[in-house]
């Protein structure tokens, strides 16, 4: 009794909770099972910018503000908040009886420290901070973002919906240094996370949060009541395409994240089960450098590479029916209000003989090409290869290093030379609502050891998206955006290679799933 009285309080009341969600009669019960892109191995969402991750993240934390359907920010945690009349003074308030999944009420002291910590990791994070004079705590329920100087992009960036995505934590977790992966995963979200169900390569367990209290708004998009209406969700990691497929129409899973197209014809004539574009805005494909090693560190060769890729290639290797894609010779996504091919009608056309001239100018010395390939997530696991080709035609020497999409997360945050389990080059795509402008897209970050993986260091670069971060006149930030994307052609951090949506499927026995940037497991119901 006496070891019972001295446990964490917090403990107990985790503990209390899980037990009541598994007390609940085992026929009462409805389980989602889903198959998503990618097997969960990285818990940390602020640690990693992978997709799975911020899926993760949504499920089992909450956010201060949040995109709705029409990806307009809209107040979640917080329920009311003002700004001072010369724009510097930023006030926010929690609502009442938010509580994490240990019990402990949310305060603004967690909000403060999960802010710091989301912002010396993320792009969006690390530009609003470094236009704060101060980040503190008012009282128990409020905090206060004093800038420098007007901002006109704190709200957007506090509704970022993509990775990384500012979850709120508690703060004794928030403390963990940036660096460090966290594992423990109390948040104070609609789900808990089950870490002892948790299966890396098997599956990832969560559970309704019978605590959790939902904005009285419907949900929309990332936004409103996020309502959990079934009563565990298990994510089943299926590595293959068609294997996913089998299972969905045999009733063994609810829903599939990501289907490859050339799958669709499967599903088309089956009345059980239905596809839809969840991700209406889509996702644009992109080949990032690593700046830190030869060839790779001089800006010219990575030029060359401009001229030697075509999108059209990995478009139709990965995406397969035009139906689903676009070429798109924009630094920022065509339909998007900053799209522009300004300077770039003579880029990404695949001449190889123009890349060759290039490449020879620029003093390449046949230094092989350590490209990082997955192989394991659809509609991705081509991007390497047609990259390969593409880039050999123009005269680089290549080295395709074939792997899991989680072991290439955890590869790519090592900054050891290639030869020594480093990387040049790897293949990715972002949802299109996190590439919108300058500051929003992680790949721009040009703050050295600050940027994320590829570290380019340009303070150009830098001065650039600060100059769009403080503009608070809409209408002059097209100027800067085009400035960008003219500036990153001498000085390339990454290389779109067009843009494309992907249909989701499930049975007809699920309903509510949301249009969303993300996946949103609230909201769902099945019958």
């Amino acid at each position: 009794m006496l070891s019972y009285v001295h446990r964490p309080l917090r403990t107990i009341v985790t503990a209390a909770l899980l037990a009541f969600a598994a007390a609940l009669p085992a026929q009462a019960q409805v389980t989602l099972r889903a198959a998503l892109h990618s097997d969960l191995k990285i818990l940390d969402p602020i640690w990693t910018t992978a997709l799975i991750s911020s899926h993760h993240g949504y499920l089992v934390y909450d956010t201060l503000f949040a995109l709705d359907e029409s990806l307009q920010p809209q107040p979640q945690m917080v329920e009311t908040y003002d700004v001072s009349p010369d724009k510097l003074v930023w006030t926010f308030t929690l609502r009442d009886g938010l509580a994490f999944h240990d019990g402990a009420p949310v305060t603004a002291e967690d909000c403060v420290q999960s802010l710091k910590r989301w912002a010396a990791r993320d792009t969006v994070g690390q530009k609003l901070m470094s236009h704060a004079a101060d980040l503190a705590v008012v009282d128990v329920r409020t905090f206060r973002l004093t800038l420098k100087e007007p901002y006109g992009l704190v709200v957007q960036s506090l509704a970022k919906s993509g990775s990384n995505v500012p979850f709120m934590m508690p703060k004794r977790i928030a403390a963990t240094d940036p660096n460090t992966q966290i594992t423990d995963a109390t948040g104070s979200g609609p789900f808990i996370f089950l870490k002892d169900q948790w299966k890396p390569g098997e599956k990832a367990v969560y559970v309704k949060n019978p605590k959790y209290k939902p904005r009285s708004e419907p949900a929309s998009g990332l936004a409103g009541g996020k309502v959990a209406k079934v009563d565990r969700i298990e994510w089943v990691w299926i590595p293959d395409s068609q294997t996913q497929v089998n299972a969905l129409i045999g009733g063994e899973i609810d829903m599939i994240e990501i289907i490859s197209p050339d799958l669709l014809p499967l599903l088309a004539s089956n009345a059980d089960i239905e596809t839809r574009v969840v991700n209406r805005a889509g996702r644009q494909y992109a080949m990032r450098f690593n700046t830190l090693h030869k060839p790779f560190d001089n800006p010219k060769v990575r030029a060359a590479v401009f001229m030697a890729l075509s999108q059209k290639g990995f478009l139709d290797a990965n995406v397969g029916d035009a139906k689903w894609y676009r070429e798109c010779k924009s630094l920022f996504p065509c339909g998007s209000p900053l799209e522009s091919t300004k300077g770039w009608d003579d880029k990404l056309t695949g001449d190889a003989a123009q890349a060759k001239t290039a490449l020879t100018a620029a003093g390449y010395d046949g230094t092989p090409i350590v490209l990082l390939h997955q192989t394991d997530t659809p509609g991705h696991n081509n991007l390497a290869t047609v990259a390969k080709a593409q880039l050999e035609r123009a005269g680089f020497k290549i080295d395709l290093q074939p792997m899991d999409w989680q072991t290439l997360v955890a590869r790519r945050a090592k900054k050891e030379p290639p030869a020594q389990g480093g990387w040049h080059a790897y293949f990715t795509s972002w949802s299109s609502v996190d590439v919108l402008d300058p500051v929003s897209t992680s790949f721009l970050n040009a703050a050295c050891d600050k940027a994320t993986f590829g570290w380019p260091c340009d303070p150009g670069l830098e001065k650039l998206r600060d100059q769009y971060a403080r503009e608070t006149d809409p209408a002059k930030h097209k100027a800067i955006a085009e400035a960008v994307q003219l500036y990153v052609l001498n000085y390339p951090t990454h290389v779109p290679l067009g843009q494309f949506t992907t249909p989701t499927a499930l049975r007809r026995t699920v309903t509510g799933l949301l249009t969303a940037p993300a996946l949103a497991f609230w909201n769902i119901e099945k019958k």
